[in-house]
Order: structure tokens, then C-alpha cells, then sequence
């Protein structure tokens, strides 16, 4: 009797072990990434510095006077930057001639599991999982945030020594990279290094699952007034609550500057899955549509009828594509947000 009940318990243990494996395996980004960036670029926000991980396609460490195109692809929540950047590559082949002599870069933001995985040294920021989407201080080895991150990125390509013929430069993110691009669109600070010098700076933001509102207003507005979402306006969805300590200007402030900037949102027309299991499906993001499709039609109609001719945004529809970054950035439409190729009907 005795071994039979032993003979069960372990079995269980047995069970819930694999359903644990199982569960954590169906969250996506819970797994450590396969690759790790080569290259590295020393971040420091104050007194706090740091090591962010990196894919360049060029040595910038020198001057490379023929680049005159930057284009940063930012990874969504599985940290994949070597897909990002072999993404980026593709759709750089694709532009061919279009695109000139182009630098392509791609960051990664780590967690401390890959850090570990990968026996990275303890300079090597990482963040909790997806904190960096909307611009979280990294865990280790100080509190840095993934905004802080880009602008560092953006102030090595506003270094004239190194890049004196620089003229565009793309900031481009699928699914969770779209959300830190939005987000960094909205309140991202190193732009002005960039076009005090007239170098053109454009966001292309491509099927995130959310997007940062300024006011309270929201396309599934039965969601948001429930008491049970009584956060659907805080920060990383609005400017409620909870903002960062890189945010610092008013809400206002942000809204008239961003309708100012240069975005292009790529749509994915079959992207509509509301089970996703990249989807946030928090009632946050509920409250801004049903699947990414939805949202992003949802956000760009809202910013139109609030700021009219003011708004220098495009929204491009992608075609018979769903969750596919590189699909999106190598398609007509991508072509144009990312090298301005012609051929590609905004809304």
C-alpha cells in the first residue's frame, strides 16, 4: 500500500513538473535567447553605466563617410535580435539600389537568464522580460532605461566625425519593438541631436499590440470604464499613471510633438488574431481594440480627428500579411517607411 501511494505521488510530481515546463514554454519571451549580439555600446545615464548587446553591419567605431542611412529594427519580446537584424538585412537586399549605402543596427535587451545562459560579464544590462517596451530601468547592473538605450544610439549617429554624410535614419520595430518605438516616438529625447544637424528622423511602428493614449479615450470604451480596468490609462497605455523618470514634459507637450514627428505605422491586414499568444490580452490593451489590426486603426483614427492636417503620420496597410516582421519590413509598403521607395498608397 504503502509503494502504491509513493508510486502515485511521484507520478503527480512527474505531471505538474511537465505542466510547469510546459506552461512557462507557452509564454513567450520566458525561454533565453538562442543568440547573443557580437557587438557592444557602452550606455551611461548619470553615474550608472552599462554594456547593451548589439548588431552593427558596419565597424562604427571609425568613420564611415559613404553611409547616408541608418535604419535601427528593434526586437519583439523573444529578444531575437538576430532575426531582427537578418530582417533588416532582407529588407535592405530588397530596396536594392533604392536604399543607398545604409547602416543597419540592431539592439538587444537581455534579461538576466540570458545573461546567465550566455555567461555574459556583469556589465551587460538586462531587464525584467518586456519592461524595456515601454522604456523600464534594466535590473542590472544599474537602472538604466531602454530609452536611455536608443538615445545612445542615436547620439553615436549624430557624431559627425564618424558619420558626416548622414542623412535619414529609420527607427523600426515589429510587434514588441513596435511598442518601444511608439512609446520612444512619443517621449524619446535624441532625435534633436539628430536634426539639429538635418538629418531626418522617421519611427516606423509595426503591429505592437499597444500604443501609449494621451487622453482617456478609448476605441472599446465599455473596457476602460469598468472598474476592473482601472489602469487602462496608466503608463505604458497612458500618461495617468505610473510614468517612468525619463518622462518629464507634460502630457500636451508630447501629444503636439509626436503628431509633429515623422511615424508610419505598418498594419498587417491578417493579423486579427485575438488569441495571439504574443497578444497582450490584458484589459488594458483590450480596452484599445480586439487584435493588433483593430488597435492600430483604432489609435491612427483617434489621432486624426484630434489633430486633423496637423498630424504627420501615414498608416500603411499591409496586405495578406499577419504577425511577420520580416514580411512587413520587406514589403512594398515596408520599403517605403524604412528606404522611401515609391510605390505605396498611405491612408
Amino acid at each position: 500500500m504503502r509503494r502504491l501511494f509513493f508510486l502515485v505521488l511521484v507520478l503527480m510530481l512527474v505531471g505538474m513538473s511537465g505542466w510547469f515546463i510546459r506552461s512557462r514554454a507557452a509564454v513567450p519571451g520566458s525561454k533565453t535567447v538562442v543568440e547573443v549580439a557580437p557587438a557592444r555600446l557602452d550606455i551611461q545615464s548619470g553615474t550608472a553605466r552599462g554594456q547593451l548587446p548589439l548588431y552593427v553591419s558596419a565597424d562604427w567605431s571609425k568613420p564611415l563617410p559613404d553611409i547616408t542611412r541608418a535604419v535601427l529594427v528593434l526586437h519583439g519580446i523573444l529578444r531575437d535580435a538576430n532575426v531582427s537584424y537578418a530582417g533588416g538585412l532582407q529588407a535592405l537586399s530588397a530596396a536594392g539600389d533604392m536604399a543607398g549605402a545604409t547602416l543597419v543596427i540592431a539592439p538587444q535587451f537581455l534579461t538576466a537568464a540570458d545573461a546567465a545562459a550566455h555567461r555574459l560579464g556583469a556589465e551587460t544590462l538586462t531587464w525584467e522580460r518586456d519592461s524595456w517596451t515601454g522604456g523600464g530601468e534594466a535590473m542590472a547592473p544599474a537602472a538604466i532605461s531602454s530609452f536611455v538605450a536608443v538615445d545612445a544610439i542615436l547620439a553615436r549617429l549624430a557624431d559627425t566625425a564618424l558619420f558626416p554624410n548622414l542623412k535619414h535614419v529609420v527607427v523600426a520595430g515589429h510587434s514588441g519593438g513596435g511598442q518601444i518605438v511608439q512609446r520612444y516616438a512619443v517621449v524619446g529625447k535624441g532625435e534633436s541631436k539628430l536634426t539639429e544637424r538635418g538629418v531626418a528622423v522617421r519611427y516606423v511602428v509595426a503591429n505592437p499590440s499597444s500604443y501609449v493614449y494621451f487622453n482617456d479615450r478609448r476605441p472599446q470604451a465599455e473596457v476602460s470604464g469598468g472598474a476592473s480596468c482601472a489602469e487602462f490609462n496608466a503608463w505604458k497605455y497612458g500618461f495617468a499613471a505610473g510614468l517612468p523618470a525619463y518622462v518629464d514634459q507634460s502630457t500636451q507637450t508630447y501629444a503636439q510633438r509626436y503628431a509633429a514627428r515623422d511615424v508610419i505605422y505598418l498594419l498587417g491586414t491578417k493579423d486579427t488574431n485575438p488569441r495571439h499568444p504574443a497578444l497582450d490580452k490584458s484589459c488594458m490593451a483590450q480596452a484599445q481594440g480586439a487584435n493588433r489590426y483593430a488597435r492600430g486603426h483604432g489609435y491612427f483614427d483617434q489621432l486624426r480627428a484630434e489633430f486633423g492636417a496637423g498630424l504627420k503620420h501615414k498608416l500603411y496597410d499591409i496586405a495578406d500579411v499577419g504577425h511577420a516582421g520580416p514580411k512587413m519590413f520587406a514589403s512594398k509598403c515596408g520599403l517605403a517607411a524604412l528606404f522611401d521607395q515609391p510605390g505605396c498608397a498611405a491612408k
